[in-house]
């Protein structure tokens, strides 16, 4: 089947494709799910929209029948992120980053209690090198740091992580079958890679044993935000 004719016989979202809404304001954020329509069913919100109306966002698209990632990547101490986790367990959004420290990982999972929301820990931002580790104090490459950050979200009992595509095959071997790993850093190969030192195509990622990808500018900095976002779940579909 051709790239044309899939992108006309797709008529559902692949809910293993989650579009961040980094977009400047709530009007905006909203303008670009009205034009994404069917296509995509799962968003992520994040610290762009934290502090003007990011909440109300999410439970617009909870009620819309969406699924949500707050991707707030919480980091205080242990009464703090587990106070926080509690409140966000009851807004029934799916999916909660924190940063991936032991303390910070258990106190989450503590605060979400028997809630539906999911934990993941960050392990390295993907827009980080080695280069750039060193320079922040770890002696650590960027895998072998994502290597002990998996273990440690397991023994805190999180449901999965986020890394990069090109650490996903391990968080697959270390988390098990059903172990979410949600890889931000994904660029189809007809779009730039941004600021992502460690990206890959969303077939790469899937193959690598991700469970969601994250794609956001190349779909919401399209011309044709749906058309992208179909483009994407097609190449999705072949992995």
């Amino acid at each position: 089947m051709t790239a044309a004719a899939r992108l006309e016989t797709a008529a559902a979202a692949d809910p293993r494709l989650i579009v961040p809404l980094d977009l400047p304001d709530l009007d905006q954020a909203r303008a670009m799910v009205e034009a994404l329509g069917e296509a995509v069913s799962f968003y992520k919100v994040g610290l762009e929209l934290f502090a003007s109306g990011g909440m109300t966002l999410a439970r617009d698209l909870k009620a819309q029948g969406k699924q949500v990632f707050l991707d707030w990547k919480l980091h205080d101490i242990g009464t703090t992120v587990q106070r926080s986790a509690a409140v966000l367990a009851d807004s029934g959004c799916d999916l909660l980053t924190v940063h991936g420290e032991p303390q910070v990982m258990a106190a989450a999972v503590r605060g979400r209690g028997r809630s539906d929301l999911k934990i993941l820990a960050v392990t390295v931002l993907t827009s980080l090198s080695d280069e750039d580790l060193v320079d922040m104090g770890y002696s650590e490459s960027a895998r072998t740091l994502v290597e002990r950050r998996i273990h440690q979200a397991v023994a805190a009992g999180c449901d999965g992580v986020v890394a990069s595509p090109h650490e996903a095959q391990l968080a697959r071997a270390i988390g098990g079958p059903d172990f979410l790993v949600v890889t931000p850093g994904v660029r189809p190969d007809w779009s730039a890679k941004n600021d992502q030192a460690r990206a890959a195509t969303p077939a790469q990622a899937l193959k690598a044993g991700a469970s969601h990808i994250v794609c956001g500018r190349p779909i919401t900095g399209a011309n044709d935000p749906q058309a992208a976002a179909l483009r994407i779940v097609a190449e999705m579909a072949d992995a």
